[in-house]
């Protein structure tokens, strides 16, 4: 029985793919995926050590990628494109399987302060009440869902509001004897390690004390805490350019900065102020970018209506002045008002709009992180 043209031609291409995957081999899968660009770092992924583990069994191919943090944005894109490479490279055929995992990256050159700690971030704005503990909370949340390890330091001491956001109005610390130094134990909750003043007093009590003792409690925070291991530590600073801030610019190694900003004309100008402050240290710290809370609301009854009451773009206009990425927007949620007061921040929220705001915005904190870490700029005095 004689076979058609097709049957023929069908053959020969299924014992030229078996052909192709009887030689396909390790250093092809790496020569394959060396034309795979990290997006965000430019650079191909083997140059840049991020595939390990490449195993070749019959038709199949394996291997991981170490990601730079595991709140990476692009990992769908890059496990596409290492798809696609293997496929039009090596066979077209070929199964393969990536397993993604991450390591975060530091680029921390003192660590005798916080040595655990890979990457520290401040959340700050210039004026109060614009969210800043609430982004702070949710961003740390966010981080933490992604698997990255965290903590949150409330450096407010007069406006502590981390135990009332984490549902710990009535928990205090324990301490820890290590080398014969009393150092206090962070208080968990959803897996992220919290300190807050607010856990040493009454909810009640207020704190009235004078800068050099706000000073001495902020360094107890830092140096006498046991902090452990973290890739990212975020500090939720005080609204203004004060004592808070200035201690911390010189006790803390910072990574980078979140400026938190609602759209109306006097919460940007008072931003603008803080984000120049920054710049003026002895220390440049880099703007991280700039986050607008409160951005717009929509109505449950009209989910196609979008009521902007503070004004709008102004968080997109500040990023474009101070040339720093926006890193998102949050709308007015109900549901973040209530977490907060319920003490389970809204990022939380499976599959909800408040979830989605913060994933975004913690995707691109790290993102930004992960490139400045791969190209550090020299500290400048």
């Amino acid at each position: 029985m004689k076979l058609s043209f097709l049957a023929l031609q069908q053959k020969a291409t299924i014992f030229v793919d078996f052909l192709n995957i009887v030689s396909m081999n390790a250093n092809d899968i790496l020569k394959a995926l060396s034309t795979v660009q990290e997006p965000d770092l430019k650079k191909d992924l083997v140059s840049l050590n991020m595939v390990k583990n490449v195993v070749v069994t019959g038709n199949e191919v394996s291997f991981t990628i170490v990601l730079t943090t595991p709140a990476c944005p692009m990992k769908e894109k890059i496990e596409k494109d290492c798809i696609s490479a293997i496929h039009t490279l090596v066979a077209e055929n070929a199964v393969v399987k990536i397993e993604m995992t991450a390591n975060v990256t530091s680029n921390r050159p003192d660590k005798l302060t916080l040595p655990g700690v890979k990457n520290i971030i401040a959340v700050a704005s210039g004026k109060g009440g614009v969210g800043k503990s609430t982004v702070s909370s949710n961003l740390a949340i966010a981080l933490s869902l992604s698997g990255a390890k965290v903590g949150l330091l409330d450096a407010d001491i007069h406006g502590p509001s981390v135990p009332m956001m984490f549902g710990e109005m009535d928990s205090q610390p324990l301490m820890k004897d290590v080398d014969g130094k009393s150092l206090m134990v962070p208080i968990e909750k959803f897996g992220i390690k919290l300190l807050s003043i607010g856990f040493l007093i009454k909810p009640e009590q207020a704190v009235v004390w004078r800068g050099p003792m706000v000073s001495s409690a902020l360094r107890q925070f830092v140096n006498d805490t046991d902090w452990g291991e973290l890739d990212y530590l975020i500090l939720d600073l005080p609204p203004g350019t004060g004592d808070i801030h200035l201690t911390m610019l010189q006790v803390v190694p910072l990574t980078g900065i979140v400026m938190v900003t609602t759209p109306q004309a006097v919460a940007l100008a008072d931003a603008y102020k803080a984000a120049t402050m920054f710049g003026m240290t002895p220390v440049k710290v880099p703007i991280l970018g700039i986050v607008e809370n409160m951005a717009y609301f929509i109505p449950a009854e009209l989910p196609d209506n979008k009521y902007y009451l503070f004004g709008n773009g102004g968080g997109k206009t500040m990023s474009n002045v101070l040339n720093v990425p926006f890193l998102g927007e949050v709308p007015i949620y109900m549901s973040v008002r209530e977490g907060g007061d319920s003490g389970a921040p809204a990022a939380m929220l499976e599959n909800s709009p408040a979830q989605k705001s913060f994933k975004q915005i913690a995707e691109r904190v790290a993102q930004q992180i992960a490139m400045l870490n791969a190209n550090p700029k020299p500290a400048t005095s």
